[in-house]
C-alpha cells in the first residue's frame, strides 16, 4: 500500500538541472534508495532538490550574521516540497587536504580521549593538571611550540638547494636563488665579499657555504658588474665607483621569503622544490607539548594511543571500562576512567561493526578511501541518536566489499528504528534490495533522463520495462563469463612492502582481465596503484604526477617506503598507464572537450570558416580562456556572482554574452548554422551527429559514446563530473590513442559511480584493450566484474595488520570455492551456473622460482 500524505514527502515540479517537472511522495521512515543509470538526476533529486530545500528552510530559521558564514547551497529549482524534515547530507567528497584533519577529530573520539589523559592519566610526579585542550596540537596549549602543531617544520638544506656539488657558483650551483639578473646579483655580491664564484662548490669550506646559504645577515655592498674576483679587489682598493649597491641574501631565506609572501603560483611553484618537510626535532613528530607527551594512559602517551587500530584500542580501553584502573590510590580517577572509557568503547564499537577496526586515530583523512569517510561519518552520526530526519546519502557503499556491506546495511536499518528516513542514491543491488520503497529515474542520461520511471516497494519495479535497474535486480542478470585467456607472461613482484602489506611475494598476469578483491584495507591498493605501479613506472622511466603532491611541503607528509623489486616479466611491458578517478580538472575552465583534445579540432573549424578568414580570426578567437575572443565582461566564465549579503549568493549568466562564454564579434561566426556556443552546449552524442564527416573530431566523440558518455556536454565544466565520469573521460582519451601492444593498463574501482548498465559498456572497453595485446589489472569490490576476469588475486584475510597477503589467486572459479577467502561466498552467488561452467578448465600456473 502507498503511504499516506501525512507519511510523505510530497514534491512537486522539480526541474532542477535535467529532471522534467517532477512529481512524486516519497515515503518518511523509511530506506528509500534512488535508482537509475549513471547522470539519470537521480542525484538532482535527491541532493540537489530535497537536500537543497531542506538546508535552505533550515538557514532561514537562523539570524542573518550567522548565515553569512554558511555556506549555502542555492535555491533548487521546485514548485512545491510538503512534508520534508530536517535533513542531514553525508556525500562522496574527500577530506580537506591538511595535515590537522584525522580519524579522531571528525568522529570526535579524540575529544573524548583528552579528556581521559586529563582526567585519568598518570601524570609524572609533581607535575600539575593539564586541562583536555592541553592534549590537542590544534591549541595554543597542547601544540608544540617549534611546529605549532603540525609535527613537521620546514627545511632547505644543502642536498635540497644544490643539487650538483660539481658545479661552480658561477655555473649555479645554488639552484635554489632565482635566475636571470636577481640570481647575477648575488654572485657578483660574492665576489665583492672576496669569495671565489669559479670554483666547485665542494671545494669551499663548509663555514663559508653554509654562510652562503643559511645565514640571516643582509649586507649591503658595493657590486662591480662583470668583474672577476681580482679586479673587485683592485676596484675595492682603489675605491672605484661601483656599479650600485647590492643587498646579499641568503638562498634558505630567499626560498623561505619567495614560499611565503609570493603571489605568483610560478615563484610559489619553484621555490617548493627546494623546501622539505621533517619531522619537528622539539616533538619528534607528536605535534604536542613534552609537558603532555609526559602523561600516560595504559603507559602509552596520547600520540602513541592514537597510532594504535582501533580494534587494539578496545582492548587497552576495557580494563578501565570495568574500573580495574587507578582503584585504589585514586577512587575519583578509577569513576573517570570508567565513565569515559564506556563512551569511547561504545563509539569505537560502532567503527568496527562497519569494518573499520584497522583505522587508527591519528591518520589523516586525506589518506581516507571516499567509501571509508562515508562510514566515518555514518558511524558518528549513529552516535549521534538524531530523530526525526532525512539522511541523505551518495552511494554509501562505494569502495566496500560485500562482505563490508552487510555492517553497512545493519547501520542503515539502526539509523531507521531509531526513528529517521533515509534517502539514499545507490547503485549496489544488494543495497537496492534491502530497501523499503524505490524511486527510479531515467530511462537513460542526460536529456534522455529526468522522469521518475517508478516510485514505490522493490517488487513493483519488476513490471517496468523501461527500467535499466530491473535487469539487474530480478532475474539475475547474468554476469559475462569469464574468458580464460591464457596469460602471456607474469609480473613477479618479490619481498613487496608497502603500509600492511610487509615481505609479499606475489606474482601478476600479462595479457589478461586480472581483478585484484579483498575486504576494504586489506592492502588492495597499496600492491597494485602504489607498489606495482611506482615499480614499473621507475622501471620505465615514467615518473609519477607531480601535480598530484601537494605544493606545501608540510602537507606532503612522510613518504611512505616501499621495499621490493620486480624479478621477471619485465621485458614484455612497453608502457603503463594508470586510470585514477582524480578530477580532469580544478576550475570550470577545464572540460570534457579541452581535456580529450576534440576542441582544438574544433576551433581550427571555426577559423577556416570564410568568415573567420574575412576577419582574420585564428583558433584563438573561438577560446574562452584567450582575450580574444571571448566575453570581457565575465572573462569567459558564462555568469556573474550577485552578492545578496544574508542570502546564498546567487550566480546569474552573464548580462552581455547570456551564459554563452564569447563576444558578440566570435558568436557572429557560424559552422554550418552552429556556433562555437552552440557546439559546446552540444552533448557528447549530439556533437557525434553534428561532427560525423570530420575524423578528427568524430573519433574521439565515438569513443567518449562507448564508455557511455554521451549525456555529457561538450563544455561541461569539471568541476561537475563525477570521479566515475572524470576516470571513463580520461580513459576515452587513452582509448582513442594509437594502441600499442605491451602496455599495462591499472585501473583502482573504475566501476564507483556506475550503474550495472555502465558497467557492462565498460566492461566491454577494458576487454577490448586486452584483445588487443594488452594487460588490465583492476583493484575492484564489484562481484561481476571479479567473475568476468581471466585471474583474480585475493588480499586478506582481514584489514590493516590482518591483512597484506594473498588468501588465493586463481581463476574466477579456483577463487570462488576457496574456503577462507570473504570474497567467494559473494564470488559464487555472482557468478551462478558460470562456476560450474568454468570447474574442469585447467588453471595455469604462474612460474615457481
Amino acid at each position: 500500500m502507498p503511504p499516506g500524505p501525512a507519511h510523505c514527502v510530497r514534491v512537486r515540479g522539480a526541474r532542477e538541472h535535467n529532471l522534467k517537472d517532477v512529481d512524486v511522495d516519497i515515503p518518511r521512515d523509511a530506506l528509500v534508495v534512488f535508482t537509475g543509470v549513471s547522470g539519470s538526476g537521480k542525484s538532482s533529486l535527491a541532493f540537489g532538490t530535497l537536500f537543497a530545500e531542506a538546508q535552505r528552510r533550515y538557514l532561514d530559521s537562523i539570524s542573518p550574521y550567522a548565515r553569512r558564514l554558511i555556506d549555502q547551497a542555492g535555491v533548487p529549482q521546485v514548485d512545491a516540497i510538503e512534508g520534508l524534515p530536517p535533513a542531514v547530507a553525508l556525500q562522496q567528497a574527500r577530506g580537506t587536504p591538511t595535515a590537522r584533519s584525522s580519524v579522531g577529530s571528525l568522529t570526535t573520539i579524540s575529544n573524548s580521549l583528552r579528556m581521559l589523559y586529563s582526567r585519568a592519566g598518570d601524570y609524572p610526579p609533581g607535575q600539575s593538571i593539564i586541562y583536555a585542550d592541553g592534549f590537542s596540537p590544534n591549541t595554543p596549549a597542547g601544540a608544540c611550540p617549534t611546529c605549532h602543531g603540525l609535527g613537521r617544520i620546514y627545511d632547505a638544506t644543502e642536498a635540497s638547494m644544490v643539487p650538483d656539488r660539481s658545479l661552480t657558483i658561477r655555473e649555479r650551483a645554488v639552484a635554489a636563488w632565482p635566475g636571470a639578473w636577481h640570481g647575477q646579483n648575488q654572485r657578483d655580491i660574492l665576489t665583492t665579499l672576496g669569495i671565489d664564484v669559479d670554483v666547485p662548490w665542494s671545494t669551499l669550506p663548509k663555514k663559508t657555504r653554509d654562510w652562503i646559504l643559511f645565514t640571516d645577515e643582509q649586507p649591503v655592498v658595493p657590486v662591480y658588474a662583470g668583474f672577476s674576483l681580482d679586479e673587485v679587489q683592485r676596484a675595492l682598493k682603489k675605491k672605484m665607483e661601483p656599479s650600485y649597491m647590492g643587498t646579499f641574501t641568503s638562498a634558505r631565506r630567499h626560498v623561505l621569503h619567495t614560499f611565503a609572501n609570493t603571489q605568483s603560483p610560478q615563484q610559489k611553484k619553484r621555490a617548493a622544490q627546494y623546501l622539505i618537510g621533517v619531522d619537528c626535532p622539539e616533538c619528534h613528530g607528536k605535534r604536542l607539548r613534552r609537558e603532555a607527551l609526559s602523561v600516560t594512559f595504559a603507559g602509552l602517551d596520547i600520540a602513541a594511543f592514537s597510532q594504535r587500530p582501533l580494534d587494539e584500542l578496545a582492548g587497552l580501553l576495557a580494563p578501565a571500562a570495568a574500573g580495574k584502573t587507578h582503584a585504589r590510590a585514586h577512587p575519583e580517577q578509577a569513576l573517570a576512567a570508567q565513565r569515559i572509557a564506556q563512551d569511547l568503547l561504545a563509539r569505537i564499537a560502532v567503527l568496527q561493526d562497519l569494518g573499520l577496526g584497522y583505522l587508527t586515530l591519528a591518520r589523516s583523512t586525506p589518506t581516507l578511501s571516499p567509501g571509508e569517510l562515508q562510514r566515518l561519518r555514518l558511524g558518528t552520526q549513529i552516535r549521534s541518536q538524531l530523530f526525526g530526519v532525512v539522511y541523505v546519502m551518495d552511494e554509501p557503499s562505494a569502495g566496500l566489499h560485500p562482505a563490508d556491506a552487510q555492517a553497512l546495511l545493519r547501520a542503515l536499518d539502526q539509523l531507521k528504528s531509531a526513528g529517521n528516513s533515509l534517502f539514499v542514491v545507490e547503485h549496489e543491488i544488494d543495497v537496492i534490495r534491502h530497501a523499503d520503497w524505490i524511486v527510479d529515474v531515467g530511462p537513460a542520461a542526460g536529456e534522455q533522463g529526468g522522469r521518475v520511471l517508478y516510485s514505490g516497494p522493490p517488487a513493483g519495479l519488476a513490471d517496468v520495462e523501461a527500467s535499466a535497474t530491473r535487469r539487474y535486480l530480478f532475474a539475475g542478470h547474468a554476469p559475462e563469463a569469464s574468458r580464460l585467456r591464457a596469460p602471456t607472461g607474469w609480473l613477479q613482484l618479490r619481498g613487496i612492502v608497502r603500509n600492511n602489506v610487509r615481505g609479499l611475494d606475489v606474482d601478476l598476469p600479462l595479457g589478461v582481465f586480472a581483478t585484484v578483491t579483498g575486504v576494504s584495507g586489506s592492502g588492495k591498493s597499496s600492491l597494485v596503484s602504489q607498489a606495482l605501479v611506482e615499480l614499473l613506472g621507475a622501471h620505465l622511466g615514467q615518473a609519477g604526477d607531480a601535480d598530484e603532491a601537494p605544493l606545501d611541503p608540510l602537507e606532503r607528509g612522510a613518504e611512505t617506503s616501499l621495499e621490493g623489486r620486480i624479478v621477471g616479466g619485465l621485458d614484455v611491458v612497453r608502457r603503463l598507464v594508470r586510470v585514477d578517478q582524480k578530477p580532469i580538472g580544478r576550475t570550470p575552465r577545464s572540460n570534457l572537450a579541452t581535456y580529450t583534445g576534440l576542441f582544438d579540432h574544433v576551433r581550427k573549424r571555426f577559423a577556416d570558416t570564410p568568415a573567420a578568414r574575412r576577419r582574420r580570426f585564428d583558433a584563438g578567437h573561438f577560446s574562452f580562456n584567450v582575450a580574444k575572443g571571448r566575453c570581457a565582461t565575465c572573462e569567459g566564465e558564462g555568469f556573474v556572482s550577485v552578492e545578496l549579503l544574508f542570502m546564498p549568493s546567487v550566480y546569474a549568466p552573464c548580462p552581455t554574452c547570456h551564459g554563452s562564454r564569447f563576444d558578440a564579434k566570435t558568436l557572429a561566426i557560424t559552422l554550418r548554422g552552429k556556433t562555437i556556443a552552440d557546439v559546446l552546449g552540444m552533448t557528447v552524442a549530439e556533437a557525434a551527429a553534428f561532427f560525423e564527416d570530420d575524423s578528427a573530431i568524430a573519433r574521439p566523440l565515438q569513443v567518449l559514446l562507448e564508455v557511455g558518455l554521451g549525456y555529457l556536454r561538450l563544455g561541461q565544466p569539471a568541476t561537475e563530473l563525477s570521479g566515475g565520469e572524470a576516470q571513463r573521460i580520461k580513459l576515452a582519451s587513452e582509448l582513442q590513442r594509437a594502441q600499442r601492444r605491451g602496455t599495462v593498463y591499472v585501473l583502482d574501482e573504475p566501476t564507483t559511480g556506475l550503474h550495472p548498465s555502465d558497467v557492462d559498456t565498460l566492461m566491454t572497453q577494458l576487454h577490448g584493450l586486452v584483445d588487443a595485446g594488452n594487460t588490465v589489472i583492476v583493484v575492484e569490490h564489484d562481484m561481476r566484474v571479479a567473475a568476468a576476469s581471466d585471474w583474480i588475486v585475493d588480499m586478506g584475510p582481514g584489514a590493516g595488520a590482518a591483512g597484506g597477503h594473498v588468501v588465493v589467486a586463481g581463476t574466477p572459479a579456483a577463487v570462488a570455492k576457496h574456503r577462507n577467502s570473504r570474497t567467494a561466498p559473494f564470488l559464487r552467488e555472482a557468478m551462478g551456473e558460470v562456476v560450474r561452467r568454468q570447474s574442469d578448465v585447467q588453471t595455469p600456473e604462474p612460474p615457481r622460482n
